[in-house]
């Protein structure tokens, strides 16, 4: 799988960009504040979510939020699949700017969800190194992502959760006390939340087995859920679990009646994911910054080699400055590891020479002020590639 045509129109510094492209990974080569992340972070908004920098959609288009409304943002991409060809298309509209418009082969679709069928992305960046010792709302976030990418259907079952987290919120606030309101209420939270979890539970068990499995430079990490709900399903079916959490969130309820605070659900809301360093026991967080780079790209790498497993293809993997900061044999490793499950990578960087061992396997533009132009791939190496693919992994 992989992108052949990306179109922005006034997406960051992008007035318009029409790049062609083949299905090879791609190397986005330019100095610091070119527009290299810019185009990565288009990509992400090709899945449901709101991107890789987390961005409001007022704040990704190239305008001033006030010119928005007149000059709406864009991405557009056309991609091969192992299905056939399909154009995804995304932006925001002057009659909703507060939600993303989402078009699918040219017809309008219900929701940013809808694209988790057709693409699946992950990305490494900058940001996320600080990942294991950052608050438990961004590991969430992680996890959620490799699962919406394994499992489409993840991110509208976490959206109907928080839609109906909202609305039995809101019930407390306005001081309804109806309890056919809160239990109908109650019992979606309970459904959609056990499910949350137990997709998750799911990924994690399966990304364990690929980690143990593999070999390499990259320490094996391994993950596992802590919460509530997530300890419910280590010991209970799941439709216990519901039971539980539905006799939770009417305690909670009653509790609120009489003390008069707003109960929050104690549901996949309030899980955390916990790494350690398979080999030692030692926590992520504890392990140095170097160490934990590799646990976040070891993870990465399995959960490439599991949707290529589960999906038929792997998902697109974004790498923001990832090479640059591995020495030369984790850097090579990675790349040998990308090329063979056949990702189309997007990978940046300020200097060439570090994406020397890709050689003819990736395609190379420069960016320079919001200009991205192809360059030869002879400017990469003057020699082929000498990564140890199997034949038909080359291109």
């Amino acid at each position: 799988m992989g992108i052949v045509r990306l179109m922005l129109t006034d997406f960051r510094n992008y007035d318009h960009l029409n790049l062609e492209l083949d299905t090879r990974s791609v190397v986005l080569a330019g100095a610091n504040g070119a527009g290299k992340t810019n185009i990565l972070e288009a990509l992400s908004f090709l899945t449901a979510g709101r991107g890789l920098r987390g961005a409001k959609l007022a704040d990704v288009g190239r305008c001033t939020p006030t010119e928005a409304l007149e000059r709406p943002w864009a991405v557009s991409a056309d991609i091969e699949t192992p299905s056939g060809s399909t154009q995804l298309g995304t932006g925001i509209d002057a009659a909703t700017p507060d939600r993303r418009s989402v078009h699918i082969d040219g017809k309008p679709a219900k929701g940013a969800a809808a694209l988790a069928q057709h693409v699946g992305a992950v990305w490494l960046t900058p940001a996320m190194d600080r990942l294991f010792s950052d608050t438990p709302g961004e590991r969430r976030r992680f996890i959620d992502r490799l699962v919406t990418v394994l499992d489409p259907d993840h991110s509208s079952r976490c959206a109907a959760y928080d839609q109906a987290a909202r609305r039995r919120a809101r019930l407390f606030r306005d001081g309804v006390t109806d309890d056919a309101w809160f239990e109908s209420l109650e019992d979606m939270l309970a459904r959609y939340g056990v499910a949350i979890a137990a997709a998750r539970l799911d990924a994690v068990t399966q990304l364990n087995d690929v980690l143990a499995a593999v070999d390499g430079p990259f320490p094996a990490a391994h993950l596992s859920l802590t919460g509530q709900i997530d300890d419910w399903l280590e010991r209970l079916p799941a439709l216990d679990a519901e039971d539980a959490f539905r006799a939770d969130l009417l305690s909670s309820r009653q509790n609120w009646s009489r003390s008069g605070e707003p109960p929050a659900p104690q549901g996949p809301n309030r899980s955390d994911l916990m790494v350690v360093m398979a080999k030692t026991g030692r926590p992520a967080a504890d392990c140095s910054t170097g160490e934990q780079k590799a646990l976040l790209v070891s993870i990465v790498l399995a959960h490439v080699h599991l949707q290529s497993k589960r999906r038929g293809c792997p998902p697109l993997l974004l790498l923001d400055e990832v090479a640059a900061h591995l020495d030369k044999d984790r850097r090579r490793h990675l790349f040998e590891r990308v090329l063979a499950s056949g990702a189309q990578a997007w990978l940046t960087g300020t200097d060439v020479s570090v994406f020397t061992d890709l050689g003819q396997s990736a395609q190379l533009f420069s960016v320079s002020d919001g200009a991205v132009k192809p360059v030869s791939s002879a400017t990469i190496v003057s020699h082929p590639s000498s990564l140890s693919l199997p034949p038909t992994q080359r291109v």
